[in-house]
């Protein structure tokens, strides 16, 4: 159940509330793709840097060690030890991105395992299966994610599939939560909008699908490489169409930027590898700008990441000690620089829930940008 608190022009303030625990939204979705944070960082670390929904992936636990390993264990909370709300991507974006060679049918799609080469075949009820299995919060529907930019008639086609499979899904689900030996009978389904940049197509995908009455809406097939003005403009454009009373999250996004922006325009959930991505390869976020800490200026510099920060990172370890680890290739050194920049997006939206709570997002959207997704 969403319950909206209150509003800043379209930018929304909200509580979601699931069978694992409340979110406070607007909320950043900590991605754990094998159900961990790459970066040797736990479940139980994720307490401590203030994350409130860990994010795993359908498809990768599918392939390793497998759903049906996960059931036996007893799902993904019991397995990692996180016991807040877990949502499980569908495993269409990896389908789509990771298969060489695939086969698009309207039961579903057949590929090969990117690991091992196996034959997999994947569509709406499999989904729906495994992440049963997994025993998530939040399921994501299978949907086709197409390439971007994609030819007109062909994305209306996918729209049309993809809202086709999610009939399909809700109608698994439900019957997945009656059986006796399901793990989270109260797993919640969340539809996915898609259409590319076409905004007619993604008005039209949106309404369709809203009249499905479920507990949450996505918007996929964004952040793939388009202007982010086009994103935004679709944001804009099917905002007015997605039911009030229900959590939006917009898949794949982004940048701390790409966030403010998103909020501002009516999104609740964000998820992106962005931080703990950059983290590994040295790069860190913080309120004065982004920070490269292989650059040679800070080999003597005693001053932690960021003075504003009390992340554990920040409050007992230096900028020459952290780019003396990436150096050297140390674990240590991505771990730390993971966990710092997972609890600056999660700080980041806890100021954001703190300016909506105050009616001054406005200000502190103009105060940020600029500022904290530049390079220093």
């Amino acid at each position: 159940m969403y319950t909206l608190i209150k509003k800043q022009g379209s930018a929304r303030r909200g509580i979601f509330s699931t069978v694992h625990g409340d979110v406070q939204t607007p909320a950043f979705m900590n991605v754990a793709t094998s159900a961990a944070i790459k970066g040797a960082v736990s479940a139980f670390d994720l307490k401590e840097l203030k994350c409130q929904v860990m994010l795993c992936n359908t498809y990768h636990l599918h392939v390793r060690p497998g759903d049906d390993t996960v059931k036996r264990i007893g799902g993904l909370h019991k397995m990692t030890g996180w016991d807040g709300p877990i949502l499980t991507d569908s495993g269409g974006f990896q389908v789509f991105s990771l298969a060489k060679l695939r086969e698009i049918k309207e039961r579903g799609v057949s590929f090969k395992s990117h690991v091992d080469g196996k034959a997999i075949f994947m569509g709406p009820e499999e989904s729906m299966q495994i992440q049963s299995n997994l025993g998530s919060t939040i399921a994501m529907a299978f949907d086709e994610c197409i390439e971007n930019p994609a030819e007109y008639k062909y994305t209306k086609d996918s729209c049309d599939r993809t809202a086709r499979w999610l009939c399909r899904c809700k109608d698994e689900m439900n019957r997945l939560n009656s059986l006796e030996d399901t793990i989270n009978k109260n797993q919640l389904l969340f539809g996915i909008n898609q259409g590319s940049t076409y905004l007619d197509l993604r008005c039209e995908h949106m309404k369709k699908i809203a009249e499905l009455d479920l507990p949450g809406y996505a918007i996929g097939g964004l952040a793939v490489g388009e202007p982010a003005e086009e994103m935004y403009a679709v944001i804009e454009a099917i905002e007015p169409f997605m039911p009030a009373d229900r959590p939006r999250y917009l898949m794949g996004v982004g940048t701390p930027a790409n966030i403010l922006e998103a909020v501002d325009r009516g999104v609740d959930l964000f998820d992106c590898v962005m931080p703990s991505r950059n983290a590994r390869h040295g790069h860190a976020f913080t309120w004065q700008g982004i920070i490269n800490i292989n650059n040679a200026k800070y080999q003597y510099d005693t001053s932690p990441l960021d003075e504003n920060c009390d992340c554990p990172t920040c409050k007992y370890h230096s900028r020459a000690y952290l780019r003396h680890l990436i150096k050297c290739g140390e674990m240590l050194g991505m771990r730390l620089l993971v966990m710092h920049n997972l609890y600056f997006y999660n700080t980041l939206m806890e100021r954001i829930r703190d300016a909506l709570d105050n009616d001054r997002f406005a200000d502190f959207k103009r105060q940020q940008l600029g500022v904290i997704d530049v390079r220093i």
